[in-house]
């Protein structure tokens, strides 16, 4: 076990376990915190205590199994919701199959899912009605059709069914080594891959996550993530079984307004979202001229800090009050974060931590915690997982492989792909890496994007992406490999700048003057780079990239629309 165990937690082996075990420890806290919108500006809070939801997870569950869902495969698509996850935790509490969709998937892309998944039930949200629709044009009889709307309903006929003597589904027995979530990858229906995890996988994932995170009961968590990402789903297991309260956002844009509606205290996130929420501050900041102001004050907490007093939270209880004044954790994954956004959140008393993973690995590998943190690494091991680099280079970047009870039985009905990734029970996340002498992990990037220039040097996108997303007026940045004659490349960017940012900071407006300012600020980050990482082409619009749910941006195809 290579990162240190900080808590203690009792382990459940099913999700129906993990339900009951939830209830019993924390009863009526609540559990989620629902806003509810009536006629004009009328707003009201529904609590759902522990208590009420495995109740209701479980009436559903026996609706579920009672209307003859359970047998097969039950798919969920929508934005995140109550009813979401009720429907993910009623199939699972069946030990049935569940196939959570990404509600942006084309129509198209949806119905093959489906069809290869071979689910028989499909539960939506309003939002996709047209979808189910076209599914029940589709599938006809061969597919259930129900709406979220209808589960309210179906709880209440659950509760008769079990008050009348009905125990059927209780008697379901679950094996926690069978398959029980099936996940597609990002990518078109042919080249998506579904990826077969069981309870055991997410289940031995979320007992990690709780062993050496600092996240307790009691603490307010949003769910911004979306669902039907493994990162998502686990992160909401996780709170649910650490006695966490969730609520939900309204959107976007209103993210940070609803931090603090909730006064939210823990938030799990992508870097995107991270970086801009801070990058905002950042920028009220120097809208109000207090830089030195700030500056002084992070010198002085530091020197305090030292000889053991922290006056963060009331040092720059100005900035906590924009977060709501509750905030004080933040997990960030999917991507690699800015070090120096985690740094500056330290410095205003928020810890941010990395995490790394993949679908895959259902989903956590490795991690960061309060005793394990280095700038620029994701942490070590998660307590059941092993990790090593194979085909190390002379830099000692090489492929990182992982094994561990966590990781995949394979892809669903796809023996190919299932043998490209496994070789002598070790799982390659085709991710390089290099591992230091402590244990701490630093991802490079995808072997695949790596640009390998004409003289054998490796160039990694992601680490120049670090830099320039660093720089206040950069929205996102994309960088890769163009052909530059034969067998050659350039070490190219595309940049989305803020052109309000530059406008009120720079006082530019015109094209030309946007691309001199930005390529002087490159410049000097070519400037702390060897020459062949330098960038040397630069392609810039205020135009947002083609991005998937997670907020990475789609590489492959923002190189096709060049």
């Amino acid at each position: 076990m290579n990162l240190n165990q900080l808590f203690e937690y009792e382990y459940s082996p099913t999700f129906r376990d993990l339900v009951e075990n939830s209830a019993k420890s924390y009863d009526q806290d609540d559990a989620f915190i629902l806003k509810h919108k009536g006629k004009g500006k009328e707003v009201s809070y529904e609590h759902i205590s522990f208590a009420e939801f495995r109740n209701q997870v479980e009436a559903l569950a026996c609706a579920f199994h009672k209307e003859g869902y359970s047998a097969e495969p039950i798919a969920v698509i929508g934005k995140n919701s109550y009813n979401w996850i009720l429907t993910y935790f009623a199939t699972l509490y069946l030990g049935s199959i569940t196939v959570p969709l990404d509600k942006a998937l084309p129509t198209g892309e949806a119905i093959s899912s489906i069809k290869r998944s071979h689910a028989k039930t499909l539960v939506f949200d309003a939002e996709m009605d047209a979808l189910s629709k076209e599914a029940a044009s589709s599938f006809g009889e061969a597919l259930n059709i129900v709406s979220m709307d209808r589960l309210s309903a179906m709880i209440s006929e659950g509760n008769e069914l079990i008050e009348n003597g009905y125990t059927e589904h209780r008697s379901m027995e679950i094996d926690p080594e069978k398959l029980a979530v099936i996940l597609f990858t990002s990518g078109t229906t042919s080249a998506s891959k579904a990826v077969m995890l069981s309870q055991r996988n997410i289940m031995i994932n979320v007992y990690d996550a709780i062993t050496t995170e600092p996240i307790r009961r009691g603490e307010v968590n949003m769910a911004f993530l979306p669902y039907h990402h493994t990162f998502g789903s686990v992160g909401q297991v996780v709170m649910i079984a650490a006695g966490l309260v969730t609520t939900y956002c309204d959107g976007l844009k209103y993210i940070q307004k609803n931090i603090v509606e909730y006064k939210v205290s823990l938030f799990v996130g992508v870097p995107l979202l991270i970086e801009a929420i801070y990058k905002k501050i950042i920028a009220s900041v120097k809208k109000q001229k207090k830089e030195k102001k700030l500056a002084l004050g992070i010198l002085l907490s530091k020197g305090l800090n030292k000889v053991g007093i922290d006056i963060r939270r009331k040092l720059f209880k100005e900035i906590h009050d924009q977060l709501g004044g509750n905030l004080k954790f933040v997990i960030s994954g999917a991507s690699a974060i800015d070090p120096k956004v985690v740094e500056g959140l330290k410095n205003f008393g928020i810890l941010a931590v990395q995490g790394y993973g993949l679908t895959e690995t259902s989903p956590i590998l490795a991690a960061e915690n309060p005793d394990n943190m280095r700038s620029g690494s994701v942490g070590k091991a998660m307590p059941h997982v092993e990790l090593k680099l194979v085909d190390v280079n002379e830099e000692g970047v090489g492929q990182l492989v992982a094994r561990g009870p966590n990781i995949m039985a394979g892809y669903f009905e796809n023996p190919e792909e299932t043998a490209k990734v496994f070789k002598d029970g070790w799982f390659y996340t085709g991710d390089l890496a290099t591992i230091d002498k402590d244990g701490f992990v630093f991802i490079k990037g995808r072997e695949k994007n790596v640009i390998v220039l004409k003289n054998g040097k490796n160039v990694y996108p992601e680490e120049l992406e670090t830099l320039v997303a660093n720089l206040p007026f950069v929205e996102e940045v994309f960088v890769f490999g163009e052909e530059k004659g034969e067998n050659d490349l350039v070490v190219s960017a595309k940049i989305v700048y803020k052109p309000d940012y530059l406008k009120e900071y720079a006082g530019v407006e015109t094209h030309e003057e946007v691309e001199k300012i930005i390529r002087e600020a490159v410049d000097k980050i070519n400037d702390t780079m060897p020459a062949y990482k330098h960038i040397k082409r630069l392609i810039l619009t205020d135009q947002p990239m083609i991005k998937t749910t997670t907020g990475k941006v789609k590489r492959f195809e923002e190189v096709k629309a060049l």
